[in-house]
Protein backbone atom coordinates (compact mmCIF):
# COMPACT_ATOMS: atom_id res chain seq x y z
CA UNK A 1 0.00 0.00 0.00
CA UNK A 2 0.94 3.47 -1.22
CA UNK A 3 0.86 6.84 0.60
CA UNK A 4 1.48 10.07 -1.08
CA UNK A 5 1.38 13.79 0.59
CA UNK A 6 1.65 16.67 -1.11
CA UNK A 7 3.91 19.62 0.25
CA UNK A 8 2.89 23.06 -0.85
CA UNK A 9 4.07 25.14 1.68
CA UNK A 10 7.11 27.72 0.14
CA UNK A 11 8.41 27.35 3.99
CA UNK A 12 9.18 23.75 3.30
CA UNK A 13 11.24 22.51 6.39
CA UNK A 14 10.05 25.10 8.45
CA UNK A 15 6.57 24.68 7.65
CA UNK A 16 3.85 24.06 10.01
CA UNK A 17 2.11 22.01 7.52
CA UNK A 18 4.90 20.02 6.64
CA UNK A 19 5.06 18.85 10.26
CA UNK A 20 1.57 17.64 10.33
CA UNK A 21 2.00 15.83 7.23
CA UNK A 22 4.90 14.10 8.73
CA UNK A 23 3.16 13.05 11.41
CA UNK A 24 0.75 11.84 9.35
CA UNK A 25 2.67 9.54 7.09
CA UNK A 26 4.22 8.16 10.55
CA UNK A 27 1.10 6.76 11.37
CA UNK A 28 0.78 5.76 7.61
CA UNK A 29 3.78 3.47 7.84
CA UNK A 30 3.22 2.55 11.27
CA UNK A 31 0.03 0.74 10.08
CA UNK A 32 2.30 -1.00 7.39
CA UNK A 33 1.57 1.47 4.78
CA UNK A 34 5.02 2.94 2.44
CA UNK A 35 4.75 6.94 2.31
CA UNK A 36 6.33 9.38 -0.47
CA UNK A 37 6.50 13.51 0.16
CA UNK A 38 6.01 15.30 -3.00
CA UNK A 39 7.38 18.74 -2.54
CA UNK A 40 5.69 20.67 -5.47
CA UNK A 41 7.15 24.00 -4.29
CA UNK A 42 10.47 22.46 -5.19
CA UNK A 43 9.25 21.05 -8.95
CA UNK A 44 8.61 22.98 -12.03
CA UNK A 45 4.88 22.78 -12.74
CA UNK A 46 3.80 25.26 -15.27
CA UNK A 47 -0.19 27.16 -15.28
CA UNK A 48 -2.99 25.31 -16.72
CA UNK A 49 -3.29 26.64 -20.56
CA UNK A 50 -6.88 25.72 -20.85
CA UNK A 51 -6.18 24.24 -23.91
CA UNK A 52 -8.20 21.28 -22.79
CA UNK A 53 -5.77 19.28 -25.03
CA UNK A 54 -5.87 16.87 -22.12
CA UNK A 55 -9.88 16.00 -22.33
CA UNK A 56 -9.02 15.37 -25.80
CA UNK A 57 -6.05 13.15 -25.69
CA UNK A 58 -5.75 12.09 -22.15
CA UNK A 59 -2.30 14.16 -21.59
CA UNK A 60 -0.82 17.50 -21.24
CA UNK A 61 1.69 18.45 -23.67
CA UNK A 62 3.55 20.92 -21.62
CA UNK A 63 7.48 20.03 -21.08
CA UNK A 64 7.71 20.08 -17.06
CA UNK A 65 7.09 18.16 -13.48
CA UNK A 66 3.73 18.03 -13.38
CA UNK A 67 3.02 14.46 -15.16
CA UNK A 68 5.45 13.11 -12.75
CA UNK A 69 2.92 13.92 -9.89
CA UNK A 70 0.09 12.16 -11.28
CA UNK A 71 1.90 9.22 -12.01
CA UNK A 72 2.80 9.09 -8.53
CA UNK A 73 -0.81 10.10 -7.14
CA UNK A 74 -2.16 7.38 -9.75
CA UNK A 75 -0.28 4.54 -8.48
CA UNK A 76 -1.06 5.45 -4.81
CA UNK A 77 -3.79 4.13 -2.83
CA UNK A 78 -4.12 6.99 -0.80
CA UNK A 79 -3.45 11.05 -0.73
CA UNK A 80 -3.12 13.76 1.92
CA UNK A 81 -3.04 16.53 0.51
CA UNK A 82 -1.41 19.90 2.12
CA UNK A 83 -1.47 23.64 2.75
CA UNK A 84 -1.13 26.65 4.65
CA UNK A 85 -4.37 29.08 4.79
CA UNK A 86 -3.25 32.13 2.42
CA UNK A 87 -5.34 34.74 2.29
CA UNK A 88 -8.10 31.85 2.77
CA UNK A 89 -6.99 30.00 0.31
CA UNK A 90 -4.65 27.22 -0.86
CA UNK A 91 -1.06 28.25 -1.74
CA UNK A 92 -0.45 28.81 -5.86
CA UNK A 93 1.72 25.65 -5.73
CA UNK A 94 -1.18 24.00 -5.03
CA UNK A 95 -3.92 25.78 -6.83
CA UNK A 96 -1.48 25.36 -9.92
CA UNK A 97 -1.35 21.72 -9.61
CA UNK A 98 -5.36 21.33 -9.04
CA UNK A 99 -5.77 23.78 -12.48
CA UNK A 100 -3.59 20.86 -14.48
CA UNK A 101 -5.53 18.22 -12.68
CA UNK A 102 -9.11 19.10 -14.89
CA UNK A 103 -8.99 15.23 -15.76
CA UNK A 104 -9.07 13.90 -12.55
CA UNK A 105 -12.65 15.57 -12.41
CA UNK A 106 -13.66 14.42 -15.63
CA UNK A 107 -12.05 11.15 -15.47
CA UNK A 108 -12.95 10.75 -11.62
CA UNK A 109 -9.44 9.23 -11.71
CA UNK A 110 -9.36 9.25 -7.34
CA UNK A 111 -11.98 6.49 -7.92
CA UNK A 112 -11.22 3.62 -5.72
CA UNK A 113 -8.70 5.96 -3.53
CA UNK A 114 -9.08 7.56 -0.23
CA UNK A 115 -7.83 10.97 1.15
CA UNK A 116 -7.24 13.50 3.92
CA UNK A 117 -6.75 17.04 4.09
CA UNK A 118 -4.75 18.93 6.21
CA UNK A 119 -3.95 22.91 6.57
CA UNK A 120 -2.41 25.47 9.35
CA UNK A 121 -3.16 28.97 9.48
CA UNK A 122 -2.25 32.35 12.05
CA UNK A 123 -6.12 32.88 13.39
CA UNK A 124 -7.07 29.32 13.03
CA UNK A 125 -9.26 29.51 10.45
CA UNK A 126 -9.17 25.95 8.19
CA UNK A 127 -12.39 26.07 6.44
CA UNK A 128 -11.22 27.87 3.51
CA UNK A 129 -8.37 25.50 2.77
CA UNK A 130 -9.74 22.70 3.63
CA UNK A 131 -13.12 22.61 1.92
CA UNK A 132 -11.36 23.02 -1.17
CA UNK A 133 -8.72 20.15 -0.92
CA UNK A 134 -11.94 18.30 0.43
CA UNK A 135 -13.86 19.18 -2.70
CA UNK A 136 -10.85 18.03 -5.19
CA UNK A 137 -10.57 14.63 -3.63
CA UNK A 138 -14.76 14.19 -3.77
CA UNK A 139 -15.28 15.91 -7.24
CA UNK A 140 -12.36 13.67 -8.46
CA UNK A 141 -13.96 10.42 -6.85
CA UNK A 142 -12.35 9.63 -3.95
CA UNK A 143 -13.79 8.53 -0.50
CA UNK A 144 -12.85 11.51 1.97
CA UNK A 145 -11.63 10.19 5.35
CA UNK A 146 -10.72 12.75 7.41
CA UNK A 147 -9.31 17.00 7.66
CA UNK A 148 -8.18 18.79 10.07
CA UNK A 149 -5.70 21.64 10.90
CA UNK A 150 -4.14 23.90 13.58
CA UNK A 151 -3.98 27.54 13.91
CA UNK A 152 -0.87 29.52 15.72
CA UNK A 153 -3.14 31.56 17.62
CA UNK A 154 -4.37 28.08 19.53
CA UNK A 155 -1.06 27.90 21.00
CA UNK A 156 2.43 25.77 21.15
CA UNK A 157 0.24 22.53 23.44
CA UNK A 158 -2.26 22.44 20.38
CA UNK A 159 0.11 22.19 18.05
CA UNK A 160 1.85 19.10 19.53
CA UNK A 161 -2.23 18.01 20.46
CA UNK A 162 -2.79 18.81 15.95
CA UNK A 163 0.19 16.28 15.77
CA UNK A 164 -1.01 13.70 17.52
CA UNK A 165 -4.97 13.74 15.46
CA UNK A 166 -2.24 14.22 12.07
CA UNK A 167 -0.61 10.87 13.75
CA UNK A 168 -3.79 8.94 14.33
CA UNK A 169 -5.60 10.65 10.78
CA UNK A 170 -2.48 8.72 8.64
CA UNK A 171 -3.34 5.49 11.00
CA UNK A 172 -7.61 5.59 10.26
CA UNK A 173 -5.91 6.70 6.33
CA UNK A 174 -4.60 3.08 5.89
CA UNK A 175 -7.25 1.40 8.30
CA UNK A 176 -10.11 3.11 5.49
CA UNK A 177 -8.14 1.92 2.70
CA UNK A 178 -6.80 -1.68 4.20
CA UNK A 179 -10.77 -2.12 4.54
CA UNK A 180 -12.22 -0.71 1.79
CA UNK A 181 -14.07 1.56 4.19
CA UNK A 182 -17.44 2.61 2.16
CA UNK A 183 -18.66 6.51 3.06
CA UNK A 184 -22.11 5.83 1.60
CA UNK A 185 -23.00 9.78 1.46
CA UNK A 186 -20.05 10.55 -0.61
CA UNK A 187 -20.28 7.68 -2.93
CA UNK A 188 -24.06 9.04 -3.21
CA UNK A 189 -22.63 12.54 -4.44
CA UNK A 190 -20.71 10.83 -6.86
CA UNK A 191 -23.16 9.62 -8.64
CA UNK A 192 -25.04 13.16 -8.58
CA UNK A 193 -22.15 14.80 -10.16
CA UNK A 194 -21.59 11.66 -12.50
CA UNK A 195 -25.37 11.93 -14.03
CA UNK A 196 -24.92 15.45 -14.41
CA UNK A 197 -21.89 15.40 -15.72
CA UNK A 198 -22.71 13.10 -18.18
CA UNK A 199 -25.13 14.97 -19.63
CA UNK A 200 -22.04 17.27 -21.08
CA UNK A 201 -19.68 14.54 -21.56
CA UNK A 202 -22.48 13.63 -24.77
CA UNK A 203 -22.81 17.00 -25.85
CA UNK A 204 -18.27 17.32 -26.01
CA UNK A 205 -17.29 13.61 -26.73
CA UNK A 206 -16.03 14.42 -30.43
CA UNK A 207 -14.05 17.64 -28.96
CA UNK A 208 -13.70 15.48 -25.40
CA UNK A 209 -12.86 12.06 -27.28
CA UNK A 210 -10.35 10.69 -24.47
CA UNK A 211 -12.92 11.83 -21.67
CA UNK A 212 -15.65 9.67 -23.45
CA UNK A 213 -13.43 6.86 -23.96
CA UNK A 214 -12.57 7.01 -20.83
CA UNK A 215 -16.20 6.88 -19.28
CA UNK A 216 -17.38 4.02 -21.99
CA UNK A 217 -14.18 1.83 -20.76
CA UNK A 218 -15.49 2.54 -17.46
CA UNK A 219 -18.93 1.29 -17.78
CA UNK A 220 -20.33 4.63 -16.67
CA UNK A 221 -21.73 5.40 -20.21
CA UNK A 222 -22.61 3.58 -22.73
CA UNK A 223 -21.19 4.38 -26.53
CA UNK A 224 -23.35 5.56 -28.65
CA UNK A 225 -22.71 6.48 -33.14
Amino acid sequence: MKIVGIQSSPKRKNSNTLKLLEAALEGARESGAETEIIDITRLKINYCKGCVTCYKEGICHQKDDYQSVKDKILAADGIILTSPNYIDNITAQLKTVFDRSANFIHEQLLDGKYGLAITTSGSGNDEPPLSIMNRFISVSGGLLVGSLGWGASQGPAAFEAAKKRSHEAGKELVKAIKEKKAYPEQVAAHKVWKDRFMMTLQHNKEAWKHNYEHWVEKGWIKATS
